[in-house]
């Protein structure tokens, strides 16, 4: 199995604390994360870190510019209390197949809802994706996401701290693994409370968040 998962467009780092947490990451890494833009009417934004390739880190948090949203922020951000590493997201070529595939596999990745993001200079990013949380609330099932012909944020000039592995416990390995396949992806697993965590290496070294 590979050290990094295939097909990984991204991974979420969440927090109740944006400007905390991207200085943390700074003074641990070396490397300080990009802005990447506002989510409008969802009252998040967040910074971002390439992690090599097609992939990167989104490091999410509340936005104070933003009033406060008629819902619940994404992945559960209201409820942090600390800096959590919560999920993952793949890209596979073609979305609706994919989808498509693992549902044929017997699992079911969830609806597919659009989305988009305001970058600092302005431009809207739009892509597609399925909601993971709901179809496995554990986090380690990834959630599927289409660029489309938005600019993939790996390819904007962001710092980079290259990805070297990822890793996750979960009570029941075996539970994980056959979404995991279903998807045509993979995560190295053992068994332990449900978590996932990451290590890039950077100009101070290897450094891991969980």
């Amino acid at each position: 199995m590979n050290a990094v998962p295939a097909l990984l467009d991204h991974l979420v780092l969440a927090t109740p604390d944006l400007a905390a947490t991207v200085a943390d990451f700074t003074r641990r890494t070396g490397v300080k994360p990009a802005p990447g833009g506002v989510h409008p009417g969802l009252g998040t934004r967040n910074h971002l870190v390439g992690l090599g390739g097609r992939s990167y880190l989104e490091i999410l948090g509340p936005d104070p510019e933003q009033p406060e949203p008629a819902g619940p922020r994404p992945f559960g951000v209201d409820r942090l209390t600390a800096p959590r590493t919560l999920t993952w997201a793949i890209s596979p070529p073609d979305l609706d197949s994919a989808i498509t595939t693992a549902r044929a596999r017997g699992y079911d990745p969830g609806p597919v809802r659009p989305m988009s993001r305001r970058t600092p200079d302005g431009t809207v990013l739009n892509w597609r994706l399925t909601d993971g949380d709901r179809a496995h609330p554990s986090g380690l099932v990834p959630f599927l996401i289409d660029w489309g012909d938005s600019r993939h944020p790996a390819t904007s000039g962001l710092p980079v701290t290259p990805l070297l592995e990822v890793t996750a416990t979960v009570p029941d390995p075996e539970e994980v693994r056959g979404p995991l396949a279903a998807l045509a992806t993979d995560l190295r697993l053992a068994p332990g409370p449900a978590a996932l965590s990451f290590t890039v290496d950077t100009p101070n070294g290897p450094v891991t968040f969980d």
